[in-house]
């Protein structure tokens, strides 16, 4: 049997397409694909990194099957955004490494505090995220349709 490799990598041009295809095939499933959406998963440099923000991949074995996101809201403060995991790929804890990779990666570089916007209906997701401290906060309108819930964690 062999050992199924995960590495978590940074962003690159030539796997741009990557965060466009993974977060499409969940927010086509449970939800749908917001206006906000559409722009920065067409556009990941310019609207997620070039704007101070960073975007990281979980590749298993050689491919792409993950995603996630720190979006710069200032200084001190980042969004976990655009967190997608491939089904052909669950049950391997990629959600679980990607959020643990985001949280280290934002207390080496000075962030104090991650905030996120999710959907009570993605109880694994809320789980996960209590699992690692985040504590609901109050949710502000407007910014995504699909969003119930917004949570924060202190670094």
């Amino acid at each position: 049997m062999s050992q199924n490799k995960i590495e978590i990598i940074a962003f690159s041009n030539a796997l741009k397409e990557h965060i466009k295809t993974l977060n499409y095939e969940w927010l086509e499933k449970y939800f749908k694909v917001e206006k906000s959406d559409a722009i920065s998963l067409a556009n990941p440099k310019e609207q997620i990194i070039d704007k101070g923000g960073f975007i990281f991949y979980a590749k298993l074995n050689d491919e792409i099957v993950g995603t996630s996101s720190l979006l710069k809201m200032s200084e001190t403060v980042f969004e976990l955004g655009k967190m997608a995991v491939s089904e052909k790929a669950q049950g391997y804890k990629i959600g679980t490494l990607l959020l643990e990779y985001c949280l280290n990666f934002a207390k080496e570089n000075g962030i104090k505090t991650v905030i996120l916007y999710s959907n009570t209906q993605l109880l694994s997701a809320i789980h996960l995220y209590e699992k690692f401290g985040f504590k609901e906060i109050e949710l502000e309108n407007g910014l995504y349709e699909r969003a119930n819930i917004k949570m924060e964690k202190q670094l």
